[in-house]
C-alpha cells in the first residue's frame, strides 16, 4: 500500500511501534491490518529469537481495589527498557485488568483481553517494538476488604501489598507494615505459616554449624596448647603465604596439620549431642524471630515487635495475609 505520514503515525498510535518500523510494515501490507499482523509477527519473532537472553530487569508494580490486590512484575533485558515510560504503562495496564478481573494466576492474566489482542500477545508485541525479550515473570494476589500496598520508593522494583482483619482509621498502619515487610522481607506471618521443609532444613544447617564450630574450638585450643598461633594456620593460603613471609617454616605446617587431622577426628566422633541440639533450636528460634513478621522488630519503633505495635493500635487487629515481590536477588 501507498505509505503515508498519516497511516504511519495511526498505526504507531495503534501499536507503539517505532517510526521505521511502522513505514515498512506499511509498506510490506496490503492494508493497515495487514500492517497491525506485520508488526505482531516481528514482535513473535524477537521475542523467539531472543528467548535465550535473560530478562534481569522490569517493571514490578502493585494495586488494589474492590476488595481486590496484585502485584505483577513485567521483564526485560535493559533498565533502558525498564524505565521507559510505554514499557511501565503496559505493566500498569496490564495490572488493571488483572485486578479487574481478579485473576488468580498468571496463566489467567496472560488470557486477558488488553485493547484487541490479548495479554500475552500485548508482550509479545512490546518486544518487537523494544528488540529485547520480555515475559511475565511474576503475579501474586490477595482478596480483603482491608489492603494496603506499597511500591519501594517508587522505583518500581520491590512491591508488597498485606490484608489487615479490620478497617484502621490510620492509613499509615498498613503502609507501615507493609514497609515493613519490604525491609525484613519476613517468610511467613508467624511460626504456623512457616513451612515444615524450611524448620527442617534450618535444623538441618544449624546442627552441622554448631558441630563444625565445636570441632573447630578444640582445634584451635589444641594448636595453641602446641605453642602455636592458630590465626597462622586456617587456611592452606595462609599457611603458604606465611611460610613466604618466614612467620613459620615447613615444619611448623606439618606439625600443625597433624594436630589438625587428630583433634578434628576425635572431637567429631565425640561431641556432646545434647549440647548440640539444644545449640541448634536456639538458632531455630532465633531465625523465626527474625523471619517471622509478628515477631520481627518494629522497624519505626525499636520498642516494639510489629504485633505488639498492631495490639498498641487495636488489642485485635491482626494482618491475615502478605505478599513480597522483588526483581532484584538478596
Amino acid at each position: 500500500m501507498d505509505v503515508t505520514m498519516t497511516d504511519i503515525k495511526k498505526l504507531r498510535e495503534m501499536t507503539g511501534a517505532g517510526l521505521a518500523d511502522c513505514k515498512k510494515a506499511l509498506a510490506e501490507s496490503d492494508d493497515m491490518d495487514g500492517a497491525v499482523a506485520y508488526l505482531r509477527k516481528k514482535g513473535a519473532a524477537v521475542a523467539a529469537k531472543r528467548s535465550d537472553r535473560e530478562a534481569a530487569e522490569g517493571c514490578v508494580l502493585v494495586k488494589a481495589e474492590n476488595g481486590f490486590g496484585a502485584i505483577i512484575a513485567l521483564k526485560c533485558e535493559t533498565d533502558f527498557v525498564a524505565n521507559n515510560a510505554d514499557f511501565v504503562a503496559l505493566t500498569q495496564n496490564i495490572l488493571n485488568a488483572a485486578v479487574a478481573a481478579k485473576a488468580k494466576s498468571l496463566d489467567e492474566v496472560k488470557a486477558l483481553p488488553l485493547g484487541d489482542v490479548t495479554v500475552a500477545d500485548a508482550v509479545t508485541e512490546r518486544s518487537g517494538v523494544t528488540g529485547e525479550k520480555m515475559e511475565l515473570d511474576g503475579y501474586c494476589y490477595i482478596e480483603s476488604e482491608n489492603i494496603a500496598t506499597y511500591n519501594h520508593m517508587n522505583r518500581n522494583g520491590l512491591c508488597t501489598m498485606l490484608a489487615l482483619n479490620k478497617a484502621v482509621e490510620d492509613p499509615t498502619v498498613g503502609k507501615n507494615i507493609a514497609m515493613q515487610i519490604a525491609s525484613a522481607a519476613p517468610v511467613a506471618i508467624d511460626e504456623t505459616g512457616v513451612p515444615q521443609s524450611v524448620k527442617d532444613n534450618e535444623i538441618a544447617v544449624a546442627i552441622e554449624k554448631t558441630k563444625a564450630e565445636q570441632v573447630q574450638k578444640a582445634v584451635e585450643a589444641a594448636i595453641k596448647k602446641a605453642g602455636y598461633n592458630p590465626a597462622h594456620f586456617d587456611s592452606e593460603d595462609h599457611m603458604e603465604s606465611n611460610q613466604t613471609k618466614g612467620w613459620i617454616t615447613a615444619e611448623d605446617v606439618a606439625a600443625v596439620k597433624k594436630i589438625i587431622a587428630e583433634v578434628s577426628a576425635e572431637k567429631a566422633a565425640n561431641l556432646n549431642e545434647a549440647m548440640i541440639q539444644n545449640i541448634a533450636k536456639g538458632r531455630l528460634n532465633k531465625f523465626l524471630k527474625e523471619n517471622c513478621l509478628m515477631s520481627q522488630e518494629y522497624i519505626w519503633d525499636k520498642n516494639f515487635t510489629v504485633a505488639s505495635y498492631l495490639q498498641s493500635v487495636d488489642k485485635d487487629l491482626a494482618i491475615t495475609d502478605f505478599k513480597r515481590f522483588t526483581l532484584r536477588a538478596e
